[in-house]
């Protein structure tokens, strides 16, 4: 297949609309099923080219939820603690631990479930059964992988009435050194990003502290990939293998930070034992749960919790998850890594980036600031790294 015919562009309106390659060779993909449209593309090629480099450079597998040129999360193949499979809502699943490659799914679709609401999944490896019996139960657009087993793609296609979006992409394809893209009718071209993330990054620690675990230098990793793929500007929190907070697409630095960070305290108190034991009332789905969660922990625009509110969702009225066991609660939580896109210009981002519990820190610097940030580092004990690589992502 050279080219494949698109509904629309970005809008209904954008037409006509394809893909294709630009030296006129074959395309690397099969569509399975469904037919993927522009965007549903941009976030395949962009959400595999993460999970492929993250397998790379952790030896581990790896999956993604894409939303809108962004990843919500990324993770790899560890087992999920029994608390955290609760709060994203697989302990239902008795063969999960067996598959490396579903608890990598189950991480990444259950850091920000809000936002992975439609998502489009990338896949490190083959699709096994179990991962695919995970996607089939969520709202998501589509998945790219190397492949599907028997089983897996028989389970798939029963999405959408048989038109879920299922792509299989050549593992071993390379893409031109040379990528071009049109603005105004005038054509930008530019060398692919294809700068190595790996623990050598990490080599110039720039603090007091200069130790870096290895489970930090493996989330610093993924932080930094994640970030390599994520619209700048962008900060990336990492924990226990996976993103569990991303900050895409802000102008400035700090409100990446904030934005991160109050995903990675939302992730961490989705484990919080009043919001495990949410009294739900037992045909609510879980794309409604996700919202009343959300709303439980961050007293969003309805109090779930308030008269004539609660009976909607639960069978017994809860107790508020108040401010004071919140902070109670996040500041025992220690050990989280952060990536960062390009330098910080103050230390605001560091002070923020210790309330959610980062110990353990990598970006480029540069900044004619760099000493106050490393001096805020050294004031909370943290360990820094310059990388020397910005990485925007456009």
């Amino acid at each position: 297949m050279k080219e494949f015919a698109l509904k629309y562009g970005c809008n209904p309106n954008q037409k006509p609309a394809k893909i294709y390659m630009h030296d006129g060779s074959e395309l690397p993909i099969e569509i399975l099923s469904g037919r993927p449209g522009y965007i549903n593309f941009l976030d395949a090629f962009n959400s595999w080219q993460l999970v492929k480099e993250l397998k790379a450079a952790t030896g581990l597998c790896a999956v993604t939820s894409f939303k809108h040129v962004s990843p919500t999360s990324a993770a790899v193949g560890i087992v999920l603690p029994e608390k955290l499979k609760k709060a994203c809502f697989v302990d239902d699943i008795p063969d999960l631990d067996d598959s490396p490659l579903a608890c990598a799914y189950a991480r990444a679709r259950g850091t920000d479930r809000m936002c992975s609401f439609g998502d489009w999944v990338a896949l490190s490896d083959e699709c096994d059964a179990t991962t695919a019996k995970l996607i089939q139960r969520e709202v998501s657009d589509g998945v790219i992988a190397p492949g599907y087993t028997e089983e897996a793609l028989a389970i798939l296609k029963t999405k959408r009435k048989g038109s879920y979006n299922i792509v299989k992409i050549d593992p071993d394809f390379v893409p031109d050194a040379q990528e071009r893209k049109q603005v105004f009718g005038i054509t930008f071209e530019q060398g692919r990003n294809n700068f190595k993330i790996d623990e050598t990054l990490l080599e110039n620690i720039v603090t007091k502290n200069k130790d870096l675990p290895e489970s930090a230098k493996r989330d610093l990793v993924i932080a930094l990939i994640t970030l390599k793929y994520t619209q700048s500007n962008s900060v990336c929190f990492a924990y226990d293998g996976q993103a569990i907070g991303v900050g895409a697409g802000q102008q400035s630095r700090i409100h990446c930070t904030r934005l991160a960070g109050g995903k990675a305290d939302t992730w961490f108190l989705r484990q919080h034992e009043k919001v495990l034991n949410l009294p739900f009332r037992a045909e609510i789905g879980r794309p409604t749960r996700d919202n009343v969660i959300d709303g439980y922990v961050n007293q969003n625009e309805e109090d779930v919790c308030a008269e004539g509110n609660w009976q909607k969702y639960f069978t017994s009225q809860p107790a508020p998850l108040t401010n004071a066991e919140k902070r109670t609660y996040l500041d025992a939580i220690r050990g989280v890594s952060l990536g960062s896109d390009a330098f910080f210009p103050f230390d605001d981002n560091i002070q923020r980036a210790y309330a959610s519990g980062v110990d353990y820190v990598a970006e480029p610097g540069g900044s004619i600031r760099d000493d106050a940030v490393i001096d805020c580092c050294d004031r909370h004990n943290m360990v820094m790294a310059f990388t020397g690589m910005r990485l925007f992502h456009h």
